[in-house]
């Protein structure tokens, strides 16, 4: 398949009115985010939502693994992992080996997992199942994205939810506006001997006059601005090229550098800034093909951006409010296919992580031995699991949200 760019996946959703339209325009500059979080800085015991996206559809069976269980053994042939590779969880589940950090966060109850996520008829289009996930509508079709929803109901301020990619994903669309964008990529300054010597121009001199200070101190804070919100996730690479192995199952749309954009949303929470919801996302979960080498590379990817932010959050005021919620459009199909992949699917297991969760497993896992064809069954609605985050984290109703809707899941969020 070709490659999907952000802005053709808001086409394709059909998430592409008025309010998509400024939720991606709406971008913001450091100045205006430390210029907030001085005038009106986030409350120390406010709730903050962190929404990662895994674009592609990602393989639920193969990251919460029933790894001793017959008919998956069956199914799946070679694409399977045995009982010993896994991360044990406990009643016959096991973490994707890929995992490690997220075991630990398991073992200290601060990961949940809600199994068997899913909606009502499923489609197994990305583009279609992504729009029903980011508008919470899966009756109907929607131009507002169900955080959008609830930006609508406070007072328009964009900052209040934060997009640190290019675009700003569906979900941030309401109808009177959208949220703010700070691309990760946003802070490029020149680098070499020109670089150098625009930094130099920032460094003070003695007896120049206030004009010329006051530009020497914008170049000065512009350079802070990108020490403190452009710097690379730690071990992270900017300069080596993608090659086939890492663009692999990328056809769906999203793109890397998850460590990154987590550690934007890290500085921009310790500084105070007001915002509530951030969305971050990582891409190339479409496996078809040669599943195993590439998903778990990904997962690796997921649990060592996430691993670290969750320590992080966990050392300050504001980090312990954090909750960060990861799904995806759908799970895969049960059965294998021929390339030692799967196709799309259905329902999927969603993590969350933070202090305020109540860890462990939330839901049904489905069944195995009662599938819709080679599908799974849901077993939660996922409407259910974003009503306990407006409520429990955000302090919203959720009914204005989410068209009524007032189903949650018990016990997720402590109180």
């Amino acid at each position: 398949m070709d490659s999907v760019t952000r802005r053709r996946f808001l086409t394709l959703t059909g998430v592409a009115g008025a309010g998509a339209l400024a939720a991606g325009a709406t971008r913001v500059d450091w100045g205006t985010l430390m210029t907030a979080a001085s005038d009106t800085p986030l409350d120390p015991g406010a709730g903050v939502l962190v929404v990662v996206t895994l674009y592609g559809g990602n393989d639920g069976l193969n990251t919460v693994v029933p790894a001793g269980d017959a008919v998956y053994q069956d199914l799946r042939s070679d694409l399977a992992y045995r009982p010993e590779e896994v991360l044990d969880l406990g009643e016959g589940l096991g973490l994707n080996p890929g995992m490690t950090g997220f075991k630990g966060l398991w073992d200290q109850r601060r990961l949940a997992v809600v199994r068997g996520v899913g909606y009502p008829e499923p489609d197994r289009s990305h583009f279609r199942s992504m729009a029903i996930w980011q508008t919470a509508t899966p009756g109907s079709a929607s131009t507002t994205g169900w955080l959008g929803r609830w930006l609508d109901t406070l007072d328009g301020d964009p900052l209040h939810a934060l997009s640190v990619e290019p675009v700003a994903p569906p979900l941030f669309a309401g109808e009177k506006g959208g949220a703010a964008s700070f691309p990760v990529n946003g802070l490029t300054l020149p680098g070499g001997n020109p670089g150098k010597a625009f930094k130099a121009l920032g460094h003070a001199q003695e007896g120049e006059d206030p004009w010329r200070a006051r530009a020497a101190k914008a170049i000065a804070d512009l350079h802070r601005g990108v020490d403190t919100f452009a710097e690379p996730a730690a071990g992270e690479d900017r300069s080596a090229p993608e090659d086939e192995q890492s663009t692999k199952g990328a056809s769906a749309g999203g793109g890397s550098a998850l460590g990154r954009q987590l550690a934007m949303v890290a500085n921009l929470i310790e500084a105070g800034v007001p915002t509530r919801a951030y969305s971050v996302s990582l891409g190339g979960f479409d496996t078809h093909a040669d599943e195993r080498g590439t998903q778990q590379r990904l997962l690796t990817e997921l649990d060592g951006a996430l691993t670290p932010f969750a320590d992080r959050m966990r050392g300050t005021d504001r980090g312990r409010n954090v909750v960060v919620l990861v799904y995806s459009e759908f799970g895969r199909r049960v059965r294998a296919n021929a390339g030692q992949g799967t196709d799309h699917g259905t329902a999927g297991p969603v993590f969350l992580l933070g202090e305020p969760v109540a860890g462990g497993f939330h839901g049904e896992q489905p069944g195995l031995a009662d599938l819709d064809g080679d599908d799974l069954k849901a077993t939660t609605d996922f409407r259910d699991v974003y009503a306990t985050l407006l409520g429990r984290v955000l302090a919203a109703d959720p009914a204005r949200v989410l068209d009524g809707h007032r189903g949650n899941v018990d016990h997720l969020i402590r109180a």
